[in-house]
């Protein structure tokens, strides 16, 4: 968490998509672009992405609405899609980049992959669930609409920080990290960075599963062997749809949040994979 990165934006539809940067301005292998959460920020990456950057440049973005990026009317994979074509360009990725998405981010990897997955040298999905059928698209997205509360200072909206869904994590200091690049301050008082308007789930309508078989370039799935999300249905599923080239690598009693509960784990299922594939 020392390595701290560069601090760059670039605009994109009239939008200013920020993103952090670690590594050299080139490399010897093809650079990687992490993709945070929902309603999450980059610096849910600043604790992982260092493990990366002796050989290769690195990058964490923003997605608009989120974090220290601008805001838009309306959202949408329509919006993040060029976003992420933006800064693996502006961050300087070079060719055959590697994108890695958590949760919400990994739906973004799959729509980017869609259009530009011959570009991309691979793709890693962490824990991001496709369900059999149509659930996903039947069941109304009550927590994304959820308003945002205001705190009268600092101190007591940090204090009311969760993960979402909650889930035991022992790294209080990771947690404190992310927290506090988490919230603002507005003339209401102190609240959380993230527009609710951006937390919306019209991803859920795309044919996310049709992504995930078809995508082009190699691709991989890390999950959490006690996420909620990764259930023995979803997760077969998921594995027929990867194929049976790529790897599937579930990090022991972690769950959703994985990142931030088995770093290291976490980390390590991340350079086996990168290996694999002589990257």
């Amino acid at each position: 968490m020392a390595d701290a990165p560069s601090s760059h934006h670039v605009d994109v539809g009239g939008c200013s998509i920020h993103f952090l940067r670690w590594g050299p301005p080139g490399g010897t292998l093809p650079g990687i672009l992490f993709l945070h959460g929902g309603g999450a920020h980059a610096q849910w990456w600043s604790f992982i992405a260092p493990f990366f950057d002796n050989d290769r440049p690195v990058a964490a973005l923003d997605f608009s609405g989120m974090g220290d990026s601008g805001r838009r009317v309306e959202y949408g994979s329509h919006v993040h899609v060029p976003e992420i074509s933006a800064v693996i360009e502006a961050a300087r990725l070079g060719d055959g980049t590697i994108i890695v998405g958590h949760s919400f981010g990994a739906y973004m990897t799959l729509c980017h992959a869609a259009q530009y997955g011959a570009q991309l040298g691979g793709a890693v999905i962490v824990d991001a669930a496709i369900r059999p059928g149509t659930e996903d698209r039947d069941q109304p997205r009550v927590a994304y609409d959820r308003a945002k509360r205001h705190y009268p200072d600092k101190r007591a909206i940090l204090s009311r920080f969760r993960l979402a869904p909650e889930q035991p994590c022992e790294n209080q200091y990771i947690l404190d990290h992310v927290a506090e690049h988490s919230v603002m301050e507005e003339a209401e008082g102190w609240t959380w960075k993230f527009d609710v308007a951006a937390r919306g789930a019209a991803h859920f309508q795309e044919p996310l599963g049709a992504y995930l078989r078809d995508m082009p370039c190699r691709k991989a799935l890390v999950y959490g062997a006690e996420s909620a999300f990764m259930t023995p249905e979803v997760v077969a599923h998921m594995k027929m749809l990867l194929g049976s080239n790529a790897q599937v690598v579930a990090v022991p009693t972690a769950h959703h949040h994985l990142t931030v509960e088995q770093p290291i784990g976490f980390i390590v299922a991340l350079q086996g994979i990168l290996a694999g594939w002589g990257s």
